[in-house]
């Protein structure tokens, strides 16, 4: 028989799940711990028997999207054996994600950056493990002579999902939504395999 989430679970999620609304609603600057935890239906002392404070929710959604993020990503790249198809495949991924919760790509990709903690304390782990992914793809592919063997990985790795995160960012800000996140994802995929790619 499965075993469901327990209270504290429950809470932990009611919590986060209210702090994406507040977020998204008022900006992250301009929330109080008090609205996350009216929305949330809790009292004000029960959200610190969870986090530290308000940074540290903001911190904890990010974790816990990027670990989902990074599980979809693992999935989609396994599904393709063209090194060139997963990079591809990676764009596609990280772009689709924000589609579908608006809510939370607001706060992944502006709220995030209002967070002091975030931004000069956090050692950011699962970007890390993040990066490694296109990485170890590029690498595989400069091994096989697909792609140019002076490329410096790290730049380029940081150079993909920065371009990535930028149309992200525009696609958040957009309030009628017009661009196209697959297109995209292919558009600026083909301008860096292009720019990589081994003539032969």
């Amino acid at each position: 028989m499965a075993i469901g989430p327990t209270k504290a679970e429950d809470k932990h999620k009611k919590i986060l799940k209210a702090a994406i609304k507040v977020f998204a609603h008022n900006g992250f600057y301009s929330s109080k711990v008090s609205e996350i935890a009216k929305v949330a239906g809790v009292a004000d002392g029960t959200i610190y028997l969870y986090f530290k404070s308000k940074d540290d929710i903001l911190i904890s959604l990010f974790e816990e999207e990027m670990e989902k993020i990074i599980e979809n990503m693992k999935q989609a790249i396994d599904k393709e054996d063209d090194l060139l198809k997963k990079l591809k495949m990676f764009a596609l991924v990280q772009l689709n994600s924000k589609k579908d919760n608006p809510d939370l790509a607001a706060i992944m990709e502006v709220e995030l950056r209002q967070s002091s903690k975030f931004m000069r304390e956090y050692v950011n782990k699962k970007f890390i493990e993040y990066l490694q992914i296109v990485s170890s793809i590029i690498k595989e592919a400069q091994d096989k002579g697909i792609i140019k063997r002076d490329i410096d990985i790290n730049i380029v790795s940081r150079a993909f999902w920065g371009a990535l995160d930028e149309v992200a960012r525009f696609w958040v800000l957009s309030p009628r939504k017009r661009i196209s996140l697959s297109k995209s994802a292919e558009l600026i995929s083909d301008i860096f395999i292009k720019g990589m790619i081994e003539e032969t």
